[in-house]
């Protein structure tokens, strides 16, 4: 896709003239398996983009709470098109899990804009990305097509900042927090991470690769005294495991 501004506009405008006269512009593109594998590139159907070694990571923080006991449910917050949690589900599943939710918090409409009040998220454009906006529907869709919709997937639909606070969590096992900006992150942890059990897991699917994530990963861990070490994952993803 061209580049922000008028290019992104026209190129919008030609796609919209060509899909009226039942015509699909599509690129070609080529797979590298070592950008698949750490989540560098945006695949074109799959469901998610966080790339093999984020699922790993995942698997293993979900089979260590179920095996050492630690009690919560599973949340993600910003979810694509729902890949990740739907491994959530799949691992709870094939574990044979039978109590805890997966809960799938997204806007469904990509992301919000700036924020004046976050001075981090000044300049940020991801809420112009029309590629980033999923609709609710096809996350929905996209579970039930590998037979794991069901009541114990649980849907927050809204900005972070309406829907995490309210959220009728108990506890939380595992959280995996992939808002992008600042203003998403610290809403994410001043909500969920006072939930996060004793041995539970937090992870950062932008820890790496956006600086106002990890800003906002740092200053929540410092005003709150955490200083469990935060294990890299690949080229962005981290996480820690919460002791105490």
């Amino acid at each position: 896709v061209p580049g922000a501004g008028w290019k992104r506009q026209l190129w919008r405008q030609i796609e919209r003239t060509l899909r009226g006269r039942g015509l699909v512009v599509r690129r070609t593109a080529t797979f590298e398996e070592r950008a698949r594998e750490e989540g560098h590139d945006w695949p074109t159907t799959a469901e998610t983009m966080v790339g093999l070694k984020r699922l790993d990571n995942l698997q293993f923080c979900i089979e260590h709470v179920v095996a050492d006991g630690v009690p919560g449910d599973l949340i993600e917050t910003g979810v694509w098109r729902g890949g990740s949690s739907i491994f959530m589900r799949g691992v709870l599943a094939a574990l044979r899990e039978p109590q805890r939710n997966v809960w799938v918090a997204d806007s469904f409409q990509g992301l919000p804009k700036p924020d004046a009040a976050y001075a981090a998220d000044e300049g940020d454009n991801l809420w112009t990305i029309d590629e980033l906006a999923i609709p609710l529907e096809q996350v929905q869709s996209n579970f039930a097509k590998y037979g794991l919709l069901d009541e114990r997937v649980r849907f927050l639909k809204g900005w972070f900042s309406d829907t995490l606070p309210t959220a009728p969590i108990e506890t939380l096992a595992v959280m995996r927090l992939d808002g992008d900006m600042y203003s998403s992150t610290i809403d994410a942890l001043n909500a969920l991470y006072p939930k996060l059990a004793v041995g539970g897991f937090a992870i950062i699917d932008d820890y790496g690769a956006l600086d106002s994530c990890r800003q906002a990963v740092h200053d929540y861990r410092t005003a709150h005294g955490i200083t469990e070490e935060i294990h890299r994952i690949d080229w962005t993803g981290a996480y820690w495991r919460r002791q105490d």
